[in-house]
């Protein structure tokens, strides 16, 4: 075939899909726009997830934090009325000691009131948004997640008091959960491979979050200035969605809705950017010529999905974050601050293993991952109770294990979802079932805080 001619010049989406197949024997820039739209999503993964881990990596700081300084301040009321009332009794040379008779290392308040305000404002946001945030173009949806992410990091850095500190908790909850819900719905205008570059890239929030709020406390760094550190990640979430991504011309990004019969006569010219190896001819992409019965219709098929991946979230994150605190071994050279700090990097890094897996190991049964995790939980439940394990490394590598199936869970639940679903209810269906591990993980911690109040209170 003769090929001197043909010219590689940078062409519109529209033109690329006006030309007929056979002109294109190599595909060169449609196997470039492949990977780069892969990456993108990858990074979009990373950078919205970011947020969400890191709060929950410094869940344990921001508690004993705030509470160091109530009882700094409590101290001082102390001292001054003793010196008014008694000053012939000798004066206090340290703050009264927390006074807690409890056979584990506690925090007043669990470590799951931190993921219950990182996760409920992202359960309302998914049990609402699909209905309507189809007539939110994304762009706008982007420069909110890229606010409130931004906004979580400075409120939490600046924070005095608990109080505020969950306020910035609750704003990294909107960025994430309208980030997870814009972004999966944004996959089905594209070729499915970001499917799982955007789980990757979400896998790789959890490792990077974690391994970097780790690092940096370790190395020196308070929380606080950790946090204000991280204050990049907001702009390359913009950087990769506004400059690495190719937008097809069918996604909205400026426009607001239109009208459906003002949308219907451009139905046909506006098509989402798929390979020519796709083979299907698609009539339209989208929910937003979806109506509400249509969307209510569709919701019963994507429960044989959620229910296995709630469950899977609800367990691990009970683990998380009613457990982790209490898993602590005294005879080690790390501090409970930081064991917690290990535990939530490991873990993360099971996420990010299994998350970037999808290509290598495909699982169709999710309900069997619902089932060793469950075992999981409830093995490392007894482990608290009676204290058996005798070694902080078992439990570091039990935790591996938790999160390589939480990261199957995720990855093959919406591989699934995107192989299976047709094309027209693609985009809401992703949108739709990334509301169970919210509705899992909002059960855990709703239970972990009576449970950790529970051993606590045991002497």
């Amino acid at each position: 075939m003769e090929r001197r001619n043909m010219n590689w010049k940078q062409q519109s989406d529209s033109e690329w899909e006006d030309e007929e197949v056979g002109s294109f024997p190599l595909v060169p820039p449609l196997q470039a726009s492949r990977w780069r739209n892969t990456a993108g999503f990858w990074l979009l993964g990373l950078c919205n997830n970011f947020a969400y881990v890191v709060m929950l990596s410094a869940a344990h700081d921001i508690l004993r934090g705030q509470e160091a300084q109530n009882r700094t301040a409590e101290f001082e009321v102390f001292t001054t009325s003793i010196s008014y009332n008694a000053s012939s009794l000798p004066p206090l040379s340290s703050p009264p000691p927390n006074s807690n008779s409890s056979r584990y290392d506690c925090n007043a308040i669990s470590t799951a009131a931190i993921l219950l305000a990182d996760i409920l404002p992202t359960l309302v946001i998914k049990f609402t948004a699909p209905f309507f945030l189809h007539l939110v173009p994304y762009n706008y949806r982007v420069l909110l997640c890229f606010l409130t992410a931004a906004g979580s990091f400075l409120i939490v850095s600046y924070s005095t008091t608990i109080t505020v500190s969950l306020l910035g908790v609750v704003f990294a909850s909107i960025s994430s959960g309208l980030g997870e819900i814009s972004f999966l719905g944004l996959t089905a205008y594209y070729h499915r491979d970001v499917v799982a570059g955007w789980s990757s890239g979400t896998g790789g929030a959890g490792i990077i979050g974690a391994l970097s709020y780790l690092g940096l406390t370790w190395a020196g760094f308070s929380p606080q200035c950790t946090l204000l550190v991280m204050l990049v990640i907001p702009v390359v979430m913009l950087c990769s969605y506004f400059l690495l991504l190719i937008h097809p011309p069918s996604v909205p990004r400026w426009k607001w809705h239109t009208p459906a019969w003002r949308s219907l006569e451009a139905t046909s010219d506006r098509q989402p950017l798929m390979d020519h190896d796709s083979c299907a001819q698609h009539t339209g992409v989208g929910s937003r010529n979806l109506t509400f019965s249509e969307k209510a219709c569709i919701i019963p098929g994507l429960l044989k999905y959620m229910l296995p991946l709630s469950i899977v979230y609800f367990a691990e994150y009970f683990i998380n974050q009613g457990l982790f605190e209490l898993l602590y071994f005294k005879n080690t050279v790390l501090t409970h601050a930081l064991q917690y700090r290990w535990y939530q990097m490991l873990y993360q890094a099971g996420v990010f293993i299994s998350r970037s897996s999808v290509k290598c190991l495909s699982i169709k049964k999710i309900w069997m991952l619902a089932l060793l995790q469950c075992v999981n939980m409830f093995f490392l439940l007894f482990a608290v109770y009676y204290l058996f394990i005798p070694s902080m490394y078992i439990i570091m590598t039990l935790i591996v294990y938790e999160g390589l199936l939480g990261g199957a869970a995720y990855v093959n639940t919406f591989n699934n979802i995107s192989q299976e679903s047709k094309e027209e209810h693609r985009e809401f269906a992703m949108s739709a079932a990334c509301v169970a591990d919210t509705l899992g993980i909002s059960l855990s911690g709703a239970v972990a805080i009576p449970v950790h109040n529970y051993f606590c209170n045991l002497s």
